[in-house]
């Protein structure tokens, strides 16, 4: 037997609806009822739009707290981690056939970091985006680095002059196509980063004109019902009003506060943190050029063929390092984040004085002098290096606290909002019904 289908309402159902919606409209009962559902559904739809607002919002703040940023740090320090292995392996060469534990351990913790901060930013990206891409690039060219600097260190515990050679194409390796890969990595992750944080901070327009909007129609129709029956208050639009006033205010406070806390955390963490991580980076790319220098001994020129190529490198890093930490101290907010800038800025100074006696030295043909200078335990520029990376990690971790504990605030200000917002959305259309009610159980 075949089921009858439902017919959809015609034209003459709408009009039949609407001609008892004006026929109610005619009568004061009517009226009542139809200001009574008007204003529940603004107050829930009200209370509705501000949670899922809100719970954007607080969604994104927390991608900040808890993904984009550490991402972004975990990008740095894979950079990092790979520059400072570079670093390692060209002072391990200079050092001899018996190459120095502490150089190697160094190396091989460098390698080892890279290699665990890429296997968790992969299961934490997706492959096809552009960090994902990124990533593939590197845990793909990494092995054939590490290989290469095997090679170099086999040959030259041989003392064969090939090891100089696999050793500068490993570093070739490096600065072509690992760090680019490392840097565009960072700045993926810096970008996303970024994102979230807009996202967090973006005012939730339709919420607040929804909340104007209730408010405005609660008061109007309260003073629409002390027109009518000289009442001073109806107990259930008043709650309703006051719930929607509550609502709106800690609406307005709570996403203050967490611009407030997000603003503080970009402007004094943020920005510190990318200041100081291309100051560390500088150092790290200065140190491995100022290596290679002697491992090379002149023989790679810059493309004019006027001027050593490491050497011409060894000074630009230097110069971008002083000029991150110009910036970095121009950022940094109290004694705590100025202090190892101050400390890294004369180390810096430290170390291109005894950059530049070892350089007078090499070119006098004093070769064991200079690497004295360069590798030396005392008094050399791996010393210099040395305490201008650690100052450099103390005032990381420094603004990394402070980063944190601001964006923390921010995020946390928008916690309990949206379940709040959609309480008392309900309690206020409560009080509309019951306050409606009452007035209509007065024409019976």
């Amino acid at each position: 037997m075949p089921i009858a289908s439902v017919p959809a309402p015609g034209p003459g159902a709408w009009a039949e609806a609407r001609s008892r919606l004006r026929r109610a409209a005619t009568t004061e009962p009517g009226r009542l009822r139809i200001l009574g559902a008007v204003l529940a559904l603004v107050v829930v739809a009200f209370g509705t739009v501000t949670g899922f607002e809100v719970a954007d919002r607080a969604d994104a703040a927390d991608d900040v707290v808890s993904r984009s940023q550490p991402l972004s740090a975990d990008a740095a320090d894979i950079y990092r981690s790979l520059a400072d292995a570079d670093t390692a392996a060209a002072g391990a060469f200079l050092s001899g056939p018996q190459e120095p534990a502490d150089i190697r351990e160094r190396y091989a913790r460098d390698i080892s970091t890279a290699s665990r901060l890429l296997v968790e930013a992969a299961a934490s990206t997706d492959g096809s985006s552009e960090s994902g891409r990124e990533i593939a690039t590197l845990n793909e060219g990494l092995p054939r680095y590490t290989g290469l600097v095997e090679r170099a260190r086999a040959a030259n515990r041989q003392g064969l002059p090939l090891g100089g050679a696999y050793l500068r194409y490993a570093n070739q390796q490096m600065t072509t196509q690992l760090l680019p890969a490392a840097q565009r990595l960072y700045d993926a992750e810096t970008a996303r980063l970024h994102r979230d944080d807009a996202d967090a901070r973006d005012l939730p327009y339709a919420s607040l004109v929804l909340g104007l909007v209730a408010v405005a129609a609660l008061v109007w129709a309260q003073r629409r019902d002390q027109r009518l029956t000289n009442r001073v208050f109806n107990q259930g639009l008043l709650a309703a009003t006051a719930a929607s006033v509550v609502v709106l205010l800690w609406l307005a406070t709570a996403h203050t506060l967490a611009r407030s806390g997000l603003t503080e955390a970009q402007e004094h963490g943020q920005s510190s943190l990318q200041v100081l991580n291309t100051a560390r980076i500088s150092s790290l790319k200065a140190r491995a050029n100022e290596n290679l220098t002697l491992v090379a001994r002149g023989s790679v020129l810059t493309d004019d063929g006027l001027n050593d190529k490491y050497e011409t490198d060894y000074t630009a890093g230097m110069a971008a390092l002083t000029g991150a930490l110009d910036r970095a101290g121009e950022l940094a907010d109290d004694e705590e984040g100025r202090g190892p800038l101050s400390e890294a800025a004369s180390r810096a100074g430290e170390w291109r004085q005894r950059h530049q006696a070892a350089r007078a030295m090499d070119d006098a043909g004093d070769y064991e002098g200079a690497l004295s200078r360069i590798i030396g335990p005392k008094e050399s520029t791996g010393q210099s290096f040395d305490q201008i990376d650690a100052a450099l990690k103390r005032a990381l971790d420094h603004e990394q606290a402070e980063f944190g504990r601001a964006a923390e605030g921010g995020r946390d200000a928008l916690t309990a909002l949206p379940l709040g917002a959609a309480g008392l959305a309900v309690l206020g259309a409560a009080g509309i019904v019951v306050g409606i009610n009452r007035r209509l159980s007065e024409y019976r």
